[in-house]
């Protein structure tokens, strides 16, 4: 069998030429060493627990499991099981649908991902920043704030329910440009026409991709890949002028100001020496008001373009024609060639100097005329027409209000945030309590630490603080001053509590500030984790081919057992206390033990 690592370089070296076809990639599913780097790729996914339709997770993996998957897609009787739809919230109040594939359905989506992934990501443009390796929303947000100056206008897209909108034709003619194996082609056709079952219903698939599929992002931006590439030639045939025209004005005062350092090395008389030196100062102070480039010539003009997944900014340096026009465009170019319709209530024509919200901040172009010095001793405004990127104050609001911590009182007519109990977490330890509060304050500050404005995080850090105090009184039927004097030390929120061993040991409410992070200088903030896992000595595949029990030591076929998380265990069993002393969520299992730990007889 061929190293997988060895397999899917070989493919992304042939990728790079863009006229070569992919013939045979089918036989690519028939190496069982694939198929062990999937399965130690799912198993660490949160999502590889949760059972689809069948029941079945990724407990109870074994060789012969995987050798029966693999030999149904070598006579090609395999056929992918109905998705298992359920419904996640959205921030709107709607509900998103979810579908869980199967646990055998994930393995063969994970390979067949693997493969895609070392074709296509090396041809995917850089304005694409959703579900790839290194690329993140802070990825596309920085990509934003380094490229949209000076931008006039935005044209804020939304491409309208496009997961279930994709046409399957059009993707697979999309797949068949580089890809020539049927067979492989047959199987992604499979994969998309699986349907789910709701409410003990099967519903057909027509068109979409299946999310919560671990194919389908991917299968999303191949599709959305051709929006990129026009995009790409759009802006190569809008961008128009080297540089703009000078503004008469500013042009008109460097003149004056050269006229005076010209009389000022012949002046003799220090009335008139002083004189020369407060008119230059004046002038100087007036240029920093007049732009120095005519902001209206319409002989330049730029595009500027970031899609993350189904949403997408584009910045135009032009008039608000243009603005329309690439609108129109755009519109054109994805219901003619990808069957796809713009949401026309959220596709957006707004002037920089206005908010346009994307990946939930809000971003303008500044218009300022504070100035300071350069590196050269030169007065410059330097923060004139650079983007900003804002958190609005309705989103502290919404993600409060989210999470039931504070009420909202009008007094004199303005809006006043009173923080409150979070009720749902008075029946929770005091270390529950406080690691549901930081989790929560971590995410929403690392997320949001990009905006200029991050100082307004801490407002969400008091309220977030206050509440849990708040929580705390609750719990314990007492108010909050006296809760303060229980858990405070060295002026931090502190909880004590025991490990298993009985050392104890301390956690503090979080305090690490609320600064702002410079997207240029922390590329690795919120980044998309890289996918690629090299196995190591004590892999799940070399577990399972070792052959060997590691709880009885007997020697045969083994399936690995697997627990959501190790804090769920009690600790009292054998093999409980195993677990936990390895700090491993897998067990490798003869069929006798594996029995055994569900029918709780060991």
């Amino acid at each position: 069998m061929r190293n997988p690592e060895r397999v899917l370089n070989s493919l992304a070296e042939h990728s790079k030429a863009s006229n070569y076809k992919f013939e045979r990639l089918y036989r690519i599913l028939f190496n069982n060493e694939m198929f062990y780097v999937a399965y130690q790729r799912i198993s660490t996914n949160k999502g590889g627990m949760t059972a689809g339709i069948d029941g079945a997770t990724t407990d109870g993996m074994s060789l012969p499991r995987i050798e029966k998957l693999i030999a149904s897609l070598k006579d090609e009787s395999y056929q992918p099981q109905p998705a298992r739809r359920v419904y996640i919230p959205k921030k709107n109040g709607k509900k998103r649908p979810l579908g869980i594939p199967s646990a055998d359905d994930k393995l063969v989506q994970e390979v067949v991902r693997m493969i895609l992934e070392a074709i296509y990501e090396g041809q995917f443009e850089q304005s694409s920043h959703g579900f790839r390796p290194n690329r993140s929303c802070h990825t596309a947000l920085a990509q934003i704030q380094k490229t949209f100056c000076g931008a006039k206008w935005f044209v804020e897209g939304d491409i309208k329910a496009f997961f279930d909108n994709i046409n399957h034709d059009v993707l697979i003619e999309i797949l068949k440009e580089r890809i020539t194996d049927d067979r492989f082609i047959r199987l992604i056709r499979k994969l998309l026409n699986a349907g789910y079952i709701e409410d003990w219903k099967f519903h057909r698939t027509y068109s979409g991709t299946p999310q919560g599929g671990i194919v389908s992002p991917l299968l999303a931006n191949i599709y959305l890949d051709k929006l990129d590439k026009y995009m790409k030639e759009y802006i190569q045939n809008f961008d128009k002028g080297k540089n703009r025209k000078r503004n008469p004005a500013s042009c008109k005062l460097g003149y004056k100001r050269r006229w005076i350092v010209h009389k000022l090395q012949k002046v003799v008389n220090e009335d008139e020496h002083a004189e020369l030196i407060a008119s230059y100062k004046a002038n100087k102070a007036q240029s920093l008001l007049v732009p120095s480039c005519d902001e209206m010539d319409s002989s330049y003009k730029r595009l500027k373009y970031v899609r993350y997944a189904d949403d997408f900014l584009i910045g135009v340096i032009g008039s608000k024609e243009d603005a329309k026009r690439i609108k129109e465009d755009v519109k054109v170019f994805l219901a003619d060639k990808l069957a796809l319709d713009l949401s026309e209530e959220k596709t957006l024509i707004t002037h920089t100097s206005k908010a346009a919200k994307f990946l939930g901040y809000e971003i303008d172009v500044t218009s300022s005329n504070t100035a300071r010095r350069s590196v050269n001793g030169v007065m410059r405004r330097a923060f004139n027409k650079r983007v900003r990127l804002m958190i609005g104050r309705n989103t502290i609001k919404n993600k409060l209000l989210e999470e039931r911590m504070i009420e909202i009182k009008i007094h004199n007519g303005k809006e006043q945030w009173k923080p409150k109990s979070k009720t749902i977490l008075v029946l929770n330890d005091d270390l529950e309590i406080l690691d549901r509060y930081n989790s929560m304050i971590r995410g929403f500050v690392n997320y949001y630490s990009l905006a200029n404005n991050s100082y307004v995080l801490s407002s969400f850090g008091y309220m977030l603080e206050y509440s849990m105090y708040k929580t705390f009184a609750h719990k314990y039927r007492s108010r909050v001053p006296v809760i303060l004097r229980k858990y405070k030390k060295n002026k931090l929120f502190t909880v004590k509590f025991k490990l298993k061993n009985g050392k104890e040991k301390e956690r503090t409410f979080y305090h690490d500030g609320y600064g702002r992070k410079d997207p240029m200088k922390n590329g690795g903030i919120d980044q998309y984790p890289n996918l690629m896992i090299y196995a190591c000595r004590t892999s799940l595949a070399d577990r399972l081919k070792a052959g060997k029990c590691e709880l009885c030591g007997k020697e045969g076929t083994i399936q690995m057992h697997h627990v959501h998380k190790l804090g769920d265990l009690s600790g009292k069993a054998n093999w409980e206390k195993f677990m936990i002393a390895r700090r491993r969520k897998t067990l490798a299992l003869c069929e006798s033990c594996h029995k055994k730990i569900h029918y709780g007889t060991i």
